[in-house]
């Protein structure tokens, strides 16, 4: 399979900062790029300005390495940092803004040249963007140009390319003396980097088979021999001769016979687009056969992926009511860190938006010069003009996902700060924000995402339509019923309120009636669809219009899970309910959203700026329809008549006993974790767990393997019995196994059961902020019965 990387890739590399002789430009034409004149230039370099504040602005060299995706940043003053600290990758790259378009450059007043400016934004993590100033126009329009040109070059990459990148970039980091060719001592120092630790004998030994020459040292198809030997997959080869009778190439119909066996479109037809697409011997496709190198990148395409390819699109009925959905959504979008000193910013809507959220959060006060800001309240968080995050919110709205997004007011403003808040709403968003009902009048359901196709919602407190008579008795009840409700969630959500109730104080004015009068009627009059209010009981709530919705910290949703589960999914039918972290949380860590929508709740609020087990679980729940951040509930959690009940998932409709087997086989190029310890090699484990319903939650493991992160297998077996599949999550993780401590985090990967394909698959593993770990893979064979 990689029979060619010295020559694809242009291993004979020069020493960094010399001319680039012709064969280095190998890499970027496999890439397609080696005549780009912006790439060109990329690749001489420039000195270029990074900037932090006007009072940090610091010159920096920046050059385009020969593996095409690699960018070498330099100080001026010589770094004692890591090689590594000093690069980054264009696949780290989130986008490419041109002009003043970060906080940082906006920040300055028009201080510097726009068009000199642009931004790196890197994918999730902890990475800052990089903010720099060309010298000139030209200068930032070639390197803007380049890297979004690269980007795209990048994405289309196949499995194989991504292989022959990563191995590529470890020789030439393996090869000190930059002179093309591999000495033993070399040879054991990459085996380090790929995290592999041979035996010795066998080093030696295989060292000695690729050395045609006998001269110590391993040069041009030498080095490529051994990557290939490095490279080989037993476990892959064994099934080819399986289904090819021992023959070195599969033809059509033996072929046909392993799709059928996948559980694909068994077809001559189907059988010839496989080859024809994914065959790298042009001999072999002509005759229509399949060698072992196609059967390979067959199996490592997505169209073999675990994830159902089908599901990637926007593929469910989209017509239904809001409430027939979950709902991806963010709490306390503006944070960038912890609750209490954290910085507030607009780059986290940003990322939550690109991530295809659909309900962000604004904590409204009042600010300085009748602006009102954004920040988390009676803390040190930093604050952000409302007015910098609508502009944000309407430029990123619906870039990732063209449905509805809901805008959560947190609203501690005065009344005429409150005015100027719909001001800006009303002028920034335009015809996006939805300010009446579609059609002129309100329905008996919510309107669907389809309808609601590119408009804004606004949830918040919306003004008394209808007078509560406190005389009567049962008036009376209903009203202490909402004041309860009420006050204990902002207790919860805000942990701080200033009203005389949430204080302690015996007044019995009550609350509703106090926030009333003290609501701005312009910002009253763009509450529409989502209409705040205190939870009145799930009696009293099947009376009410499904325009109201009301929140839940998580300890109140959980309680209802367990005490009222039937009628907590019946609620969640037709009105819609939002959950939001507890206020002790504030390192912004996250609860399971897995509990709260098994009720079908559908907008489950999550710290997006934390990651973790539980945004994994998010991130899986919203892989499928596209990322639009809509995702259709089992039918069981949209009728009115089901009794379905979470905590017995066995009474009612929901409960389908399914046998779930997976074989966890191997993995392939598992990072090494810790860069700084050359002798240190992964032990890795893999671990399977279901979420879903409390009786499917369940978890087993795999043994450890010791010393190897490149190609370790298992061969385990593992299985599961899961009651109601249609809301279960399948977690597949990787950890390095530790005597001592707790076992480092390797990889993950998390999809819905029903977007799970039986038959052999590769898992591609992310890393923990949700980013790809290419080309890092788990091999597996999945039996559903």
């Amino acid at each position: 399979m990689f029979s060619r990387i010295k020559k694809s890739c242009g291993v004979e590399t020069r020493a960094a900062g010399k001319s680039e002789p012709k064969q280095d430009l190998r890499a970027l034409r496999k890439l397609g790029v080696a005549e780009d004149k912006d790439v060109r230039f990329m690749l001489r370099g420039s000195s270029m300005v990074k900037v932090r504040s006007p009072s940090w602005q610091k010159s920096r060299s920046l050059r385009l390495l020969e593996d095409g995706v690699t960018v070498w940043c330099e100080s001026s003053k010589r770094s004692r940092r890591s090689t590594t600290a000093q690069t980054f990758s264009v696949m780290d790259v989130e986008c490419v803004r041109e002009g003043c378009q970060s906080e940082t450059l906006r920040g300055l007043g028009g201080s510097l040249p726009e068009t000199h400016c642009f931004t790196v934004v890197f994918k999730a993590g902890n990475r800052k963007s990089l903010d720099l100033k060309g010298s000139s126009e030209e200068e930032a329009h070639h390197w803007v140009r380049g890297l979004r040109t690269l980007q795209e070059r990048i994405a289309s990459m196949s499995q194989r390319d991504k292989l022959e990148h990563w191995i590529y970039g470890y020789l030439r980091r393996a090869d000190l003396n930059k002179d093309g060719k591999m000495s033993y001592e070399e040879v054991q120092s990459l085996l380090q980097m790929i995290n592999i630790q041979l035996n010795e004998q066998y080093a030696k030994c295989l060292f000695k088979q690729c050395d045609r020459s006998a001269n110590g040292r391993l040069e041009n198809s030498e080095i490529a021999e051994f990557c290939r030997r490095l490279m080989r997959r037993p476990e892959l080869e064994a099934m080819f001769r399986r289904y090819s009778g021992n023959d070195s190439a599969l033809s059509a119909e033996e072929l046909k016979e392993f799709l059928r066996d996948q559980g694909e479109e068994a077809t001559l037809k189907q059988a010839t687009h496989v080859i024809n697409t994914y065959e790298l011997n042009n001999r072999a496709k002509q005759s229509q056969f399949m060698t072992l190198d196609g059967f390979t990148m067959y199996l490592l395409s997505s169209e073999s992926d675990v994830f159902n390819p089908a599901h990637a699109s926007v593929h469910q009925d989209m017509t239904q009511p809001l409430a027939h959905y979950f709902i991806s959504a963010s709490h306390n979008t503006y944070l960038t860190k912890d609750q209490i000193t954290s910085t507030s910013s607009t780059e986290p809507y940003i990322r939550a938006l690109n991530q295809g959220c659909r309900c962000v959060e604004l904590d409204c006060w009042d600010g300085d010069k009748g602006e009102p800001v954004i920040c988390h309240g009676h803390t040190l968080t930093s604050k952000i003009p409302f007015k910098e995050v609508i502009q944000t919110i309407a430029e990123y709205a619906f870039k990732a996902s063209p449905y509805p997004l809901i805008l959560s007011l947190e609203n501690h403003c005065t009344v005429e700060q409150q005015s100027v808040m719909a001001h800006h709403l009303r002028t920034i968003l335009g015809d996006s924000l939805v300010t009446k009902p579609l059609n002129g009048q309100l329905t008996k359901s919510l309107p669907s995402p389809e309808e609601l196709k590119g408009r804004i919602l606004v949830k918040g407190k919306k003004e008394h339509v209808h007078k509560v008579d406190t005389s009567s008795s049962s008036g009376s009840s209903s009203s202490e019923d909402e004041r309860r409700s009420g006050i204990k969630n902002k207790k919860e959500e805000v942990g701080k309120e200033s009203s005389p109730v949430a204080n302690g104080s015996k007044s019995h004015v009550c609350p509703l009636q106090s926030v009333s009068s003290k609501l701005s009627p312009d910002l009253s009059a763009l509450v529409v669809y989502c209409r705040s209010v205190p939870f009145p009981g799930f009696s009293e709530a099947t009376k009410k219009p499904p325009t109201e919705m009301s929140s839940f910290s998580e300890s109140e949703a959980q309680r209802h899970s367990k005490e009222s589960g039937k009628a907590f999914v019946q609620h969640n039918t037709r009105q819609l309910s939002r959950i939001y972290p507890s206020g002790q949380r504030i390192q912004s860590s996250n609860y399971n959203p897995q509990t709260m929508w098994n009720c079908g709740c559908q907008i489950v609020a999550l710290n997006f700026q934390t990651p973790g087990e539980q945004m994994d679980l998010n991130q899986g729940r919203f892989l499928p329809n596209g990322r639009c951040g809509y995702v259709l509930k089992p039918n069981f959690q949209r009728t009115r008549d089901n009794t379905f009940d979470p905590e017995n998932p066995t009474q009612g409709l929901g409960c389908r006993p399914t046998q779930l087997t997976i074989k966890v086989i191997s993995a392939q190029q598992l990072p090494k974790l810790n860069m700084d310890k050359p002798n240190s090699i992964v032990d890795p484990l893999v671990r399977i767990e279901v979420h879903g319903v409390p009786a499917d939650n369940a978890k087993a493991e795999t043994p450890h393997i010791n010393n190897n992160g490149f190609n370790p297998l298992w061969n385990t077996t593992l299985s599961f019995k899961i009651l109601v599949p249609e809301l279960a999550l399948i977690r597949f993780v990787v950890e390095d196994h530790d005597l001592t401590s707790s076992n480092d985090f390797v990889g993950q990967f998390t999809l819905p059961f029903p977007s799970l394909r039986r038959g052999y698959r590769h898992v591609h593993l992310l890393k923990a902020d949700g980013s790809s770990l290419a080309p890092a893979t788990l091999f597996v064979h999945i039996k559903v019965s």
